[in-house]
């Protein structure tokens, strides 16, 4: 028999997980594996949750989290870094080869509950506190951190720019006006979590669709969902959004590969 050879990627988007919110994540209703980025000659992971090494070394796509350049963490909930432990560990063999960049908020570290190791934090090249209007720059990569969110730890979203497209990353945070002006970028990666709107310091579809209909980016991809928007059916919503907004949005599933070249040129 011959050995499966899994396909390279190149300038795409990877979601190696879907889910979020706890019931999703604790049951694996959808996976919490995070987002890798492949642009040019630069590889990212975004907030690698449980399960974010399978999710890598079984990927239908040829990921290698030694070619790993940096993970990225909006927050330290365990939906979002309950795997960067080991990521760090895979990044580095072992602590055997010194690499790799993590970017984190300072209550990742520091405080009475941090979440990654200190032992590990020596295996990497560099650890770098993110802050509110942060710039910062990995390879082929700049991205910004303009704002702090409205959430329950330090939390902030990312805005790329990958010279040939702006791509923005929403993270978890209660809705207010300014983020579509703030993230304003050609694709929007939004996580939401609730299909109508709560109490929660979490985006619901009505905050997603303002949100849209502001920006007017020209794609947005809806991730992260939790309970009440699953049993909604993601693609549905999104495919409403799609017809409300003029946009076209798509909703992630695990695995789902997104090129950017769909939005180049």
């Amino acid at each position: 028999m011959t050995k499966e050879v899994k396909e390279e990627i190149a300038d795409e988007i990877i979601f190696l997980g879907s889910g979020g919110a706890r019931i999703v994540v604790f049951k694996q209703i959808r996976a919490s594996g995070g987002i890798w980025f492949s642009i040019g000659n630069t590889n990212l992971l975004i907030d690698p949750g449980p399960g974010s090494l399978v999710r890598i070394t079984q990927s239908k796509v040829k990921l290698d989290p030694t070619k790993l350049d940096a993970v990225l963490l909006s927050h330290r909930h365990l939906d979002h870094a309950g795997d960067v432990n080991v990521i760090i560990e895979a990044i580095t063999t072992g602590g055997t080869v010194k690499r790799g960049m993590l970017f984190c908020p300072s209550d990742a570290l520091f405080g009475d509950d941090p979440i990654v190791y200190k032992y590990l934090r020596n295996f990497l090249n560099e650890i770098v506190i993110l802050k509110e209007k942060g710039k910062y720059e990995i390879k082929d990569i700049k991205f910004t951190t303009p704002v702090r969110h409205d959430h329950r730890s330090e939390t902030y979203g990312f805005l790329f720019d990958t010279k040939k497209i702006k791509i923005s990353y929403i993270a978890d945070t209660r809705y207010f006006p300014e983020l579509a002006k703030i993230y304003a970028s050609d694709l929007a990666i939004i996580n939401v979590v609730r299909a109508q709107e709560s109490d929660l310091d979490h985006l619901s579809i009505p905050d997603v669709k303002k949100i849209i209909i502001a920006m007017q980016p020209k794609r947005v991809i809806l991730n992260h969902f939790g309970m009440t928007i699953i049993k909604a059916k993601p693609w549905e919503l999104a495919t409403k959004l799609s017809e409300e907004t003029g946009v076209k949005v798509l909703a992630a599933h695990d695995g789902m590969r997104f090129p950017l070249a769909e939005l180049e040129g």
